[in-house]
């Protein structure tokens, strides 16, 4: 039972500390819209989406007003595109049509985004998979609310490198034709099925015909909680945090709950991840300076951010028997305010941030770098950030945005949710020999676990 003490700190946490449920993400299904035929694939993918997506984002208005709890986001996830899609489009220019078709849908529903646009090639690519991901920068420059994501590795199956070549080569066209195009673009190792969050949200195979997933975000809460513990010690910190996303959580779960019964859709995970916003005091830096570091960026901070992470998983498991998604903590640089002043202050540099990222819930996110990087180097990148999921077997993650015309400490500006950042400097050196060898790295040895 949740009693009058929660139900009032509960309060506190939304009106004071920048607690709310980042987003109630419908996942659904396209399989069964599979058609031969182009037109009329699209007109499947459009109907069922308005259809089951209809009472979304006004359920989700109902349950901010009767609960008090800000829902910030409304979002949609569906079947990665590549496999919807490969029956029917023969051409780059066939899957633009079909993200059309979903941006279309998702703006008559009235959702924030729509992730799916992706395909999954960790072992190798076909036909369709490279239409859809040399469809990209096309169909995000021409769409307002499609997200694109595509997984080229997993501890299962190793890195496949001619995708990662490629997507380097992506990124760079994406970031010509749009000023946002890449901020709505990830690449992943061992991306989950159920994440709710974008740009990466996609709806796995594994997954039912529709399901109800939530995030929730507290850095603001966790960082007030950690500010009472200074002088303390390891343990009163840990058990503070804990305690922290356990409340968190609760406020999640509830939601989920409630928006899985009023929509008759079931409810899948809730994903307990800390997603900062530019909002000042909404920053996970700013929790890691809480704990004692001057910058993030500075030495002892994977330490603490690992600390950080592992303590909101623990937390977050006790209050809700179907954590999944993400659940950690982000660090996207142009969406934490403390993350931006740390490389202006220049504690933070990317070989620390791909340092950082051994230990937190995704990657490299939301990285300005000179628009002149090369697109070898990109690709270089991705692959390191795709190792350290491999050999770690954890989700890792690349979203970085060359700066069309920016050089190193100059600042682009998203808006929004996605803030602003500071362009960061990139290794000079080259790496287009290494990245030009045809194949794939293999998976490491611990993945023969059979």
């Amino acid at each position: 039972m949740i009693n009058i003490f929660e139900v009032n700190e509960t309060n506190r946490m939304i009106g004071e500390q920048n607690l709310d449920v980042r987003t109630i993400t419908l996942g659904i299904s396209l399989l069964d819209c599979v058609s031969d035929d182009l037109e009329r694939l699209c007109d499947n993918i459009y109907d069922k989406i308005t259809k089951r997506a209809q009472n979304l984002v006004a359920t989700g208005k109902e349950i901010e007003l009767e609960f008090g709890i800000p829902i910030v986001n409304k979002r949609i996830s569906v079947t990665p595109v590549a496999l919807v899609g490969a029956n029917a489009a023969k051409s780059p220019e066939d899957y633009v049509k079909i993200a059309q078709t979903l941006d279309r849908a998702a703006a008559a529903v009235g959702v924030n985004f729509l992730g799916g646009y992706s395909a999954l090639v960790s072992k190798g690519m076909t036909t369709a998979d490279k239409d859809l991901i040399r469809s990209i920068p096309e169909a995000l420059a021409g769409t307002s609310l499609v997200c694109s994501s595509v997984n080229v590795g997993s501890s299962r199956c190793g890195i496949d490198m001619d995708a990662v070549r490629l997507m380097g080569r992506i990124i760079k066209e994406t970031s010509e034709k749009s000023d946002i195009g890449c901020a709505k673009l990830v690449v992943f190792c061992n991306a989950p099925d159920d994440n709710p969050f974008m740009a990466g949200a996609f709806h796995g195979v594994t997954e039912g015909d529709v399901v109800i997933n939530v995030g929730v975000s507290g850095p603001g809460v966790v960082k007030r909680a950690v500010a009472k513990t200074k002088g303390q010690g390891f343990e009163e910190l840990c058990e503070t945090i804990k305690k922290t996303a356990f409340k968190v959580t609760r406020v999640g779960q509830l939601v989920a709950k409630e928006a899985s019964k009023r929509l008759d859709i079931p409810f899948g995970i809730v994903d307990l991840s800390l997603a900062p916003t530019p909002a000042i005091g909404d920053s996970v830096a700013d929790i890691l300076c809480e704990m004692g570091l001057e910058h993030a960026g500075a030495p002892g901070t994977t330490a603490a951010l690992a600390l950080l992470n592992d303590q909101v998983k623990k937390g977050g498991v006790m209050a809700s028997s179907y954590v999944g998604g993400l659940s950690g903590a982000f660090i996207p640089v142009s969406e934490d305010q403390g993350m931006i002043d740390a490389v202006s202050a220049g504690a933070l540099t990317l070989e620390k941030l791909e340092a950082m990222t051994c230990v937190c819930s995704v990657g490299l996110d939301m990285i300005a770098i000179p628009g002149d990087t090369s697109a070898a180097t990109i690709s270089g990148i991705i692959a390191d950030e795709m190792a350290i999921g491999m050999v770690n077997n954890k989700t890792t993650a690349v979203r970085l945005c060359p700066a069309k015309g920016k050089k190193v400490g100059e600042s682009v500006e998203y808006g929004g949710l996605l803030g602003h950042a500071p362009v960061i400097a990139v290794n000079g050196f080259s790496c287009e020999d290494f990245i030009s060898r045809k194949g794939r790295i293999p998976a490491p040895i611990h993945s023969f676990k059979n």
